[in-house]
């Protein structure tokens, strides 16, 4: 999930908002041994003394972690339940018909506009990381972003037809990216790098990115069905005004660190930088007016200028002279990691394309006589991840150095994930409302399994291949092979036809399978280019 956070699961930061590994809990925090063992006076004067400088906020009243961390823990939860809630009914408003309070869009181009808008979220990731890094600092940035995602939520909530559907989702995807790209950040400068808290702060703060990602599209999913879906909007809107009300009045709690700019921006730069943003604004702005970019073709558009953008950053960092032999090594070992990653999120984020559609026409939603509204089949997910990531935080705490190394956790991610897509076999080409609910339930659970696999070490081993020099743009080609599978997950549901489903599934499930067993054959050769990185 959110990478929901699903790109993002485990990331955390220094206190300069520089990415550092992901570790897994591995005990309960200092606090709370100390709360056990009596000390004396003396003794606990020293510690307060010595923790007073060691850059962490040692209060303790949000659930043991600094009460600066449940205004970050706010705002984000509020941000995933507005962003899923919006996302959850998106893409039937945009085929409903008109006399459904729909727009009418055509299937295929309205799953490629989800693609499209998915892929743009990552997108701007990069786009906030550079502003946070050269112009505002991360919470600054972090605070703006939201009024950004609220008015987009207001846009699509209150403006007619298409213009409200392009606007909002505009304001949206620049809005998420930007907060995306920071919230982590920010809660990173409450602590410091041998905070023992620090794993567990992190852990609650995921937690609140997948309860608003659960309860999202329920609120949003009661309101479109029983009174349409600008109320849903709406509540979207109002979920990330709840937010930003309890962030403005805890902004001032959090650390110095987080508003520190870590590269200022030259003053004699920012006219060109200006100017380059209002050139490209400019250009997009005539390829739309001139029909060179057009609804239906705004998810290929995605995929060309992200993967451009990928091959880009690969040249610029493996053709460097001023890494070493074995940092560009490392690089070259990412390669197969990154196409593995693109294959993965190309077929996860079909949950809002796909198995939308799926769910709308296939699924049995009758329980006990009542319809369950189709954006609630989204709100499966965050369940299962809540669940079973501090299960598997444990196992790969217990294997310790036993662990899979990162290329067999990626490889067996996407063979689960094609695995999930093959479970939709026995149910295809059924009649309509003819797919039980479980069978929905359990191929979301393998979704989940999949997940976490290859979505949580990630970035983490991203962080680890990236040579010093390249740091960010290693971080960069992260969120681009996301931005990539997302936008391809939109591109690849105009080929998914209701009527005849066995050739769709069994084909992407097939392709992840080999894919994952081609890096699975591969294991030795990229580890051996990963030069001890793991």
């Amino acid at each position: 999930m959110d990478g929901r956070d699903q790109g993002f699961q485990g990331d955390e930061h220094d206190s300069r908002g520089g990415l550092v590994p992901e570790q897994d809990p591995v005990g309960p925090p200092d606090g709370a041994v100390a709360a056990a063992t009596p000390v004396s006076a003396a003794a606990a004067s020293a510690a307060t003394s010595l923790a007073a400088d060691d850059g962490s906020d040692h209060d303790t009243r949000f659930f043991g972690q600094p009460w600066a961390l449940a205004h970050i823990f706010g705002v984000e939860m509020w941000e995933r339940f507005s962003f899923y809630g919006m996302q959850g009914i998106l893409l039937i408003y945009m085929y409903y018909t008109v006399a459904e309070g729909g727009l009418g869009i055509d299937k295929a181009t309205a799953t490629g506009i989800v693609g499209a808008y998915g892929g743009t979220v990552y997108l701007s990731t990069i786009l906030g990381a550079w502003v946070a890094d050269r112009l505002l600092g991360s919470e600054r940035v972090l605070f703006f972003s939201a009024w950004v995602i609220m008015a987009g939520h207001i846009a699509l909530a209150l403006l007619p037809n298409i213009w409200g559907l392009g606007v909002g989702l505009v304001l949206v995807a620049v809005g998420s990216g930007g907060l995306k790209a920071n919230a982590t950040a920010v809660v990173g400068t409450l602590y410091s790098p041998k905070d023992a808290r620090r794993d567990a702060g992190f852990s609650l703060f995921y937690l609140g990115i997948n309860l608003g990602a659960f309860l999202g599209p329920i609120v949003t999913g009661a309101l479109q069905s029983s009174l349409g879906f600008h109320w849903g909007f709406a509540a979207a809107a109002v979920g990330m005004a709840l937010g930003l009300i309890q962030y403005s009045f805890g902004r001032k709690q959090l650390p110095a660190a987080s508003r520190v700019i870590a590269n200022p921006l030259p003053a004699n730069r920012r006219g060109l930088m200006i100017g380059v943003a209002a050139a490209g604004i400019v250009v997009i702005v005539v390829l739309v007016l001139t029909g060179v970019i057009r609804a239906d073709n705004l998810a290929g558009v995605v995929i060309l200028v992200t993967l451009a953008a990928a091959i880009a950053y690969f040249a610029v960092i493996i053709g460097s002279r001023e890494i070493s032999a074995d940092a560009r090594s490392r690089v070259i070992g990412f390669i197969p990691l990154f196409i593995v990653n693109v294959g993965f999120w190309s077929l996860y984020q079909q949950q809002f394309t796909v198995l939308t559609i799926y769910s709308d026409e296939r699924l049995n939603r009758m329980i006990f006589g009542w319809e369950m509204p189709i954006p609630w089949v989204n709100s499966i997910n965050p369940i299962f991840v809540i669940i079973l990531s501090g299960v598997f935080a444990v196992i790969w705490t217990k294997l310790g150095d036993r662990a899979p190394s990162a290329p067999v956790k990626f490889s067996l991610g996407a063979m689960i994930m094609g695995v999930a897509f093959l479970l939709f076999l026995p149910w295809a080409n059924g009649a309509p409302n003819s797919t039980p609910l479980l069978a929905i339930v359990l191929i979301l659970f393998v979704f989940t399994v999949a997940e976490l696999f290859i979505s949580p070490p990630g970035l983490s081993v991203t962080t680890k291949l990236a040579p010093e020099r390249f740091h960010t743009q290693m971080v960069a080609l992260y969120f681009l092979s996301i931005a990539l599978g997302t936008a391809i997950a939109g591109w690849l549901a105009q080929f998914y036809d209701p009527k005849n489903e066995i050739p769709y599934f069994t084909i992407l499930g097939g392709i992840a399978i080999v894919l994952g067993l081609a890096l699975l054959a591969s294991v030795k050769p990229v580890l051996k280019l990963m030069r001890g990185v793991r």
